[in-house]
Formats: structure tokens, sequence, C-alpha cells
């Protein structure tokens, strides 16, 4: 079995990883995922994400965690912190996404513990989602513990565009 290696990206480091980040956002949305983009998706539209992102990290509204497995990035998921006064216990998760090679491996639930453990170590006791209804990954959170807040129709388009309903979840984290 491969070890699956967990790690926090610098800002520096973001940068660096912008294309194979981008090559997992891209294939991601090929293989019919509901992840903010619509196809066809271009390099330069998945480049520029993860640009963005590095300099999220870089000011810290994101923590950008990173998957490998034998040193090929598989996967990857952000912590967003809540940046409002009332609510510094608080943060989202966005963008879980793993590479088709990378799946069934453990990769999605190394990176979820590694993110609450991070939120844990921050102070944060409250965590927040959404995933496409229906989706494995609406089981994978499930399956972790999470919390269904409730399910909005319509919310997102699928990758194809077509219409698709949204399940929110929270999840409470020891303090």
């Amino acid at each position: 079995m491969s070890t699956i290696a967990i790690s926090i990206a610098t800002a520096a480091e973001a940068r660096a990883m912008v294309p194979a980040l981008a090559d997992i956002l891209i294939d991601c949305v090929e293989g019919g995922a509901s992840v903010s983009f619509l196809l066809p998706i271009s390099r330069e539209t998945a480049e520029g994400f993860y640009a963005r992102t590095a300099l999220r990290v870089a000011e810290g509204s994101a923590v950008l965690f990173v998957a490998a497995v034998e040193g090929d990035v598989v996967g990857t998921v952000q912590l967003c912190p809540v940046m409002i006064q009332n609510q510094p216990h608080r943060a989202d998760v966005a963008k879980l996404l793993v590479h088709r090679r990378g799946r069934r491996r453990g990769v999605a639930e190394a990176l979820m513990a590694a993110l609450e453990a991070k939120a844990r170590a921050e102070g944060r006791t409250l965590l927040s989602l959404d995933t496409t209804t229906g989706s494995p990954a609406e089981r994978l959170y499930e399956k972790l513990g999470w919390q269904r807040l409730g399910v909005m129709p319509n919310h997102a388009l699928m990758a194809n565009g077509d219409p698709s309903d949204t399940t929110f979840f929270w999840k409470a984290l020891p303090t």
C-alpha cells in the first residue's frame, strides 16, 4: 500500500505547484465534478484559479493542503478561515479534489483529517462546506461525521451545465 503524504503549502510552494494543482482541477472537471467550473476548462483558467489561491495563502485567507502518493501530487483541499470579527471560531472547507489516478486510496480522508487537525489547532470549532447532492463526496462527508444542514435545489451547475442540487454540511470540532 502506498503512503499518502499530506503537507500544508507555503505561498511559494503553492505558486510552484500551480501546474500540478491545475492538473487535478482539470481532471476533476473533465470527470464531471461540479466544483465551480464548466467544460471545457482551459489550462489558463485552472492555473489562474490556483495562482489566486497562492495569493490567498500568502494573505492568510486560505490554508492549502496537498496530498502526494509516492511523490505524485494527487489531491488538495483548502481551509478558509472566516475573516469576520464575530466568527473567529469558524472556517469553510473548499475544493476537496482528488485526481482520478489517486482515488480509492484514502487520499480524501487523509486530506480531511489533516484539515480538521489544523482547524482545531487554530481554535476553529465549527466547519462548513457544500457538495453536489448524491455525489461520492456527499457520502464521504457523512462517513466522516459531518452533519447535513440541508439541500438547496438547483444551487449550482454540473461541469456539463446541467443544474444540480447542493447539500450543505457542518461539523463541530472538539476543543
